[in-house]
């Protein structure tokens, strides 16, 4: 039987460890990585070609949704779950086209995680309970589902990221190769389906829900 080799991406050593830990007690798992730094998980991804790879979002400065995009470039075989504290099903979305076949949250128990990497091992797409359970309850409140986190666009999710990052409408069409309008644009929608006022309020919200 083979083994299903496994690389951990994640900032945080502690849950690395866990991780490594927790899954090289399952005889039918191999960590063949564990790493902290984006890059070199990108160059891992290139040279050992895991089956699976946990990525963590929110890492800096290549965050999960850089380090994805590189991976499925250089190690297409390889076959990412995306890990994070977000339950939010907007950063699951974006994830999901990004190319991630797996999407489980830092709440998630541990044979749900074991769960996610067998099936997505096996050519499933797997979704944490915890995501599933919110889009029940959207779709039993419609007017949950037309508001707020879950409206956003990929763009819009990375204009937020980039605005909690200090960046200017300037500096941020720079970087996403926009014009100044349209980041202006993207900036009075994200307002709008927030429902905050001003881009200081915008910041209290991204910090108030961890984004």
């Amino acid at each position: 039987m083979n083994r299903i080799s496994i690389m951990i991406v994640d900032d945080h050593t502690l849950i690395r460890e866990t991780w490594s830990f927790l899954l090289g007690r399952n005889e039918g798992f191999d960590v063949i990585a564990e790493v902290g730094d984006g890059q070199q998980a990108i160059e891992i991804a290139r040279d050992k070609r895991p089956n699976i790879v946990l990525l963590d979002i929110n890492m800096t400065p290549l965050n999960g949704f850089d380090i994805i995009k590189m991976i499925r470039k250089l190690s297409p075989g390889s076959k990412v779950i995306a890990v994070s504290m977000h339950s939010q099903p907007a950063y699951a979305k974006k994830m999901f086209r990004l190319g991630a076949r797996g999407y489980v949250t830092k709440n998630s128990p541990r044979q749900e995680m074991l769960n996610a990497i067998t099936e997505v091992y096996n050519g499933q797409i797997f979704i944490c309970q915890e995501v599933k359970n919110i889009l029940s309850d959207q779709v039993l409140n419609e007017e949950e589902t037309n508001t707020g986190l879950n409206q956003l666009s990929e763009r819009e999710i990375e204009v937020i990221n980039l605005i909690r990052d200090g960046l200017s409408s300037k500096e941020i069409a720079d970087k996403l190769k926009l014009s100044i309008k349209t980041v202006e644009v993207h900036r009075h929608n994200i307002l709008k389906k927030l429902r905050v006022k001003n881009t200081a309020a915008l910041i209290n919200y991204i910090n108030s829900n961890g984004l």
